[in-house]
């Protein structure tokens, strides 16, 4: 007999891998068969305490479990078939590699990084320079988590958070005290009281809103967008609201400490701002009506240049209403304790700058005086071949505004083909505004956006939503108030939870292309510019939901991501949610930080489901406060 080959198989050896290879086909069979069942199978919002099938046939490979979904059904935050990490075999962090970090002094309770008032005091006082933004260096950055008060509480639910906040939360009294004639705030036991009340408006924001209404149209839809300058409390913008009208209240942080807090801890959209020396962090074109009530912003000296930044940001046809010095000066004066000259000559001035703006005056009626700017540019180029002071701006991008100096030059309106045509394109009235094609889009100003994508993004977030309110039980039940979207580009995030009674601040990153922001205003939307290696223009503990979708992909080689996720968990209310959306190597590392500052997360598969490499992690910030929390170290 000859010698049999060495390596060719024996028949025994061959029949025994058959049946080893039919065993392994049936097995990963079954293992996809489960697989694809769990992820079909919509019924589950409950981690299965069952036995583990997959553990009977072996589909983990020794390294973990599978959790598959129960029959069973309730209401818990996370339904298990969105569970990521039963689907896939990836740990998700490591004890030995998180770093736990502590709680800030309790004098940082308050901390505004970019608005500290220490740190303002080495800056130019000249044109308000010491109030502006100005961040700490990296070497002052923060590696703590800022405290909340010792009894804080969840704020009021919305709409009563209108009408009141508690005192734990913020505890200063002194604008009771300064403005206690005006009535903008009062004291009530444990809580404050907003009864609407103003400097210039005695009768209350309600009655003095229905005054603006009987000059300009406030309720037909034409006017969404509106920004409210030295806002104080943010009545005005409060009390728009019900006529679904949204306004950008913007307030120093001063002498009047919490403005904008207040306005935040409201529900009342509202960020830390003042026009210096720089552009307001807004596109051109952006607000429908601009509004100062006694805000005491010189608009009449360095020729204008306040008016002129007002005048970029408005839209054609816009309104500019002011109340309070100089207007109706002859009633006034003296309770200004200022002389009838000096008022008078104040006035001229504005009137003289607006004139030279092109605006027309609408109407001077009792405490009001009220500009339109014009829906182009025609007439006004007209005017400026024979006075060209001030010149038309010759940058070339009027939305740039991000540490964008400002300029006196009047910011130059789209060419349009006629004197009736609006300069940059009509808008829809609101609410079939949030939906139109935007008129950017539609000329195509706006590079690699166009109908078709602008339409397939409110598609794709309508359905985003739907997930989202599964994953996030208190938006469907109106228990979030003020959301930030940190990466919102078309802003169809806002547009998708209209119907919640929320707001939205659309952050558009400066490093993000193309810009959008215009976009949003477009849309009736309010939102910012904002580079996210720095602090945003905010008091603690201000929002309650916040989405980053694609940030940290954005950001991981910009700047140390961990000093991001510091600033949300600062502006974070003690319980407020974050959904993030990113690859899931990204999502890993933020877990892993987020981990450490005693945040519960879990990551979740998409929307699509699990075959998609975009995962979403959803957050809550535990509650604890600088008392407890101090009391633990």
């Amino acid at each position: 007999m000859g010698k049999e080959y060495s390596g060719s198989p024996k028949p025994h050896q061959l029949n025994m891998k058959r049946k080893r290879l039919t065993w392994i086909l049936a097995v990963s069979g079954l293992c996809v068969l489960f697989y694809v069942f769990g992820a079909w199978q919509g019924r589950s919002p409950t981690l299965s305490n069952q036995p583990e099938l997959s553990s009977k046939v072996g589909c983990d490979n020794g390294k973990r479990k599978t959790d598959l979904p129960s029959s069973s059904s309730s209401s818990s935050m996370m339904p298990d078939q969105l569970d990521f990490e039963s689907h896939h075999q990836l740990a998700v962090n490591s004890s030995e590699e998180i770093e736990k970090f502590p709680p800030c002094d309790m004098s940082y309770s308050e901390y505004t990084p970019c608005e500290d008032t220490q740190r303002g005091r080495k800056f130019d006082r000249n044109m308000l320079k010491y109030r502006e933004r100005h961040c700490p260096t990296k070497e002052e950055l923060l590696r703590c988590l800022i405290p909340p008060p010792p009894n804080y509480k969840s704020p009021f639910k919305w709409p009563q958070s209108r009408d009141y906040a508690w005192y734990a939360n913020i505890p200063h009294k002194e604008l009771s005290i300064e403005k206690a004639v005006q009535n903008w705030i009062q004291v009530e036991g444990d809580r404050f009281r907003f009864p609407g009340g103003g400097t210039m408006f005695p009768r209350g924001a309600d009655a003095y809103i229905d005054d603006i209404n009987a000059l300009i149209p406030l309720t037909d839809g034409s006017i969404r967008t509106a920004v409210d300058t030295g806002c104080g409390v943010a009545s005005w913008g409060a009390y728009l609201l019900k006529r679904d009208i949204i306004a950008m209240s913007v307030a120093p942080r001063d002498t009047h400490e919490a403005q904008v807090w207040f306005a935040l801890e409201r529900g009342v959209p509202a960020m830390i701002g003042i026009l210096g020396s720089r552009r307001l962090p807004y596109p051109s074109r952006a607000f429908d009506m601009a509004h100062c009530s006694r805000c005491l912003i010189p608009w009449f000296q360095y020729d204008g240049l306040y008016l002129m930044e007002v005048d970029r940001i408005l839209r054609p046809g816009g309104y500019w209403i002011l109340s309070g010095p100089p207007i109706r000066w002859e009633k006034y004066w003296r309770g200004w304790e200022r002389t009838k000259e000096d008022l008078k000559q104040e006035q001229d001035s504005i009137e003289e700058v607006a004139k030279r703006l092109c605006w027309k005056k609408v109407i001077e009626k009792g405490d009001l005086a009220i500009w339109q700017k014009p829906i182009n540019h025609v007439e006004c180029l007209e005017k400026k071949a024979v006075s060209s002071e001030p010149p038309i701006c010759k940058s070339d991008n009027a939305d740039a505004a991000w540490y964008k100096d400002l300029e006196t030059c009047i910011t130059p309106l789209p060419e349009v083909s006629s004197a009736t045509e609006v300069a940059g394109g009509a808008l829809k009235k609101w609410p079939e505004r949030a939906f139109a094609v935007p008129p950017r889009i539609n000329s195509g100003s706006v590079p690699g956006i166009n109908t078709k994508k602008f339409q397939e993004d409110n598609e794709l977030w309508k359905e985003r939503i739907t997930y989202y309110k599964n994953i996030v039980s208190q938006l469907p039940r109106g228990l979030i108030r003020n959301v930030m979207d940190m990466n919102a580009n078309l802003g169809g995030f806002a547009a998708a939870v209209m119907k919640y009674p929320v707001w939205v601040m659309n952050v558009v990153p400066t490093a993000s292309h193309p810009d959008t922001l215009g976009v949003i205003y477009e849309r009736g939307f309010i939102g910012t510019y904002m580079d996210w290696c720095e602090a945003f223009s905010t008091y603690p503990r201000t929002y309650d939901l916040i989405h980053a979708g694609g940030v940290f992909s954005m950001y991981q080689d910009r700047c140390d991501i961990t000093y991001i996720l510091l600033e949300m968990d600062r502006i974070l209310r003690p319980e407020g949610t974050v959904i993030f959306r990113d690859m899931v190597e990204v999502l890993v590392k933020v877990k892993s930080i987020t981990d450490g500052m005693r945040w519960e997360s879990k990551i979740v598969d998409h929307e699509s489901g699990p075959f998609n490499a975009e995962k979403i992690l959803v957050a809550t910030k535990t509650y604890w406060t600088a008392e407890s929390r101090q009391g633990e170290q």
